[in-house]
């Protein structure tokens, strides 16, 4: 009877749990939230002062007493309370026109591939906690092919590779299944982090995570671009303590990040070694498909072709992949069930 009664009030949810952001998809009317996983708490009382992209404005502007904090570190949850906290606040954002008592939604939600049993536990408990009925895991890579529209479930290979904040997830999937895997904890977030130590190592310049991030979003490239792009740079000059702006060139960021980008494609190469004959036959067909925002990097696809020999072509929309697919899952739970994974 309860079950009713909640199901009557509550809305179907996928979710996206990202480092970076969070996605949520509402069965029936698409994706409706898509913001930052930050959450601005204030120390002293223990109180959620905002969530998502109010919460990013706060990053590096705050008191002592108020932190914002990202409660997911590497794809997996780092702060167990914050993450529930975060993800009741996305709950009721979805049904801010019910009652909030009533609220009990089934969930399908997306983590990286190869985490522990420790990991994907949190991950469900965390749900739960913050008023889930049913919580449904399901793998991103899994997902973000579901989402790109790819057929699973056909004895055919399609190769996908999910650049993420804290995670890239390259997978080999054939009948519903993954046949071969890689979970890679170096994404977006490592590539900003190159670019701040590259700044700090070459213009004894202290640049924040923001500013490497628009830096890398605004010149950031794979392979040498036709024309030389230059972005203005500003930090603290680690020698005179002042501030200090800078212009660097795309090459100059593409040295950079190719710490990173030869990592995540020394995985490909790798997983792509481990893949069944027959399956690699399908992948010279049917290319290796990105994912993520990472994906959105000039010339990444190009330089995955060139470097393991496989056409490589990006998702349509690729940072929607994965909470697509969720979504999918959502609208035909049982048909789909086998994608899920099993606690």
């Amino acid at each position: 009877m309860l079950d009713k009664i909640f199901k009557w009030f509550s809305k179907d949810i996928g979710i996206d749990l990202g480092t970076a952001n969070t996605l949520v998809y509402v069965r029936g009317r698409g994706i409706i939230i898509n913001e930052p996983s930050i959450v601005a708490i204030n120390k002293k009382t223990d109180q959620v002062l905002s969530v998502g992209a109010e919460a990013k404005k706060m990053i590096g502007r705050t008191p002592a007493h108020i932190v914002a904090i990202r409660p997911l570190i590497e794809g997996v949850i780092s702060d167990f309370e914050v993450t529930e906290q975060m993800l009741r606040y996305f709950f009721n954002k979805v049904h801010k026109d019910a009652y909030r008592f009533l609220v009990r939604p089934r969930v399908v939600i997306g983590i990286p591939s190869g985490v522990t049993e420790v990991e994907r536990r949190a991950v469900e408990d965390a749900a739960k906690n913050a008023g889930a009925r049913e919580v449904y895991l399901v793998e991103e890579p899994m997902a973000a092919a579901i989402g790109a529209r790819l057929a699973i479930s056909e004895a055919v290979g399609n190769m996908i590779v999910d650049i993420g904040g804290g995670t890239t997830d390259i997978a080999v999937i054939s009948l519903g299944g993954i046949v071969a895997s890689r979970n890679l904890r170096i994404a977006g977030d490592r590539m900003n982090e190159d670019i701040m130590q590259y700044a700090r190592d070459h213009f004894q310049l202290l640049l924040g995570e923001k500013s490497a991030e628009d830096v890398k979003i605004l010149i950031g490239s794979a392979l040498p671009l036709k024309e030389e792009l230059t972005a203005a740079v500003r930090g603290r000059d680690l020698i005179s303590g002042l501030p200090k702006e800078i212009i660097v060139t795309d090459a100059q960021i593409r040295e950079a990040l190719l710490p990173s980008i030869n990592a995540i494609i020394s995985e490909i190469r790798e997983v792509v070694e481990e893949t069944p004959p027959e399956l690699i036959a399908d992948l010279m067909t049917r290319g290796i498909i990105l994912a993520g925002g990472g994906s959105l990097l000039r010339g990444l696809s190009d330089l995955v072709t060139q470097s393991v020999g496989i056409p490589t072509r990006l998702s349509e929309d690729p940072l929607t992949a994965v909470v697509r697919g969720c979504g999918i899952i959502l609208e035909d739970i049982d048909a789909l069930r086998e994608v899920l994974v099993s606690s």
